[in-house]
């Protein structure tokens, strides 16, 4: 199967229900390069993160609801775009965009 998102330029990241990092594209492995890069994948999100965002992550597993917020570190805005996945109508986990964005981006209302 092709992998249509390996090079997109945005960093993708799936996990499963149990928060367990299924899939990460390109772009996602050299941003967590750090942290171990293409090697998190079969790790636990809760291994990586901090106890306050450990606590997020469960209330969406839970929820099953996407997060949905933009951060800026080194100079460089992103929005994070966390959202469940499905397969025929059931919960599998979520996937993370984390796409980076202009610090002054435009912002159009279309009627």
């Amino acid at each position: 199967m092709m992998d249509y998102f390996s090079e997109l330029p945005m960093a993708i990241t799936v996990c499963d229900t149990n928060g367990i990092i299924v899939y990460m594209n390109e772009k996602s492995k050299k941003t967590f390069e750090k942290d171990g890069g293409e090697k998190l994948i079969g790790t636990s999100l809760f291994d990586c993160h901090p106890a306050h965002a450990n606590l997020q992550i469960k209330k969406m597993l839970s929820s099953q609801e996407k997060n949905v917020y933009t951060i800026e570190k080194n100079g460089i805005k992103k929005m994070i775009y966390q959202t469940p996945w499905f397969e025929q109508g059931k919960f599998k986990g979520f996937v993370e965009l984390s796409l980076e964005i202009p610090i002054d981006i435009k912002h159009f209302i279309r009627k």
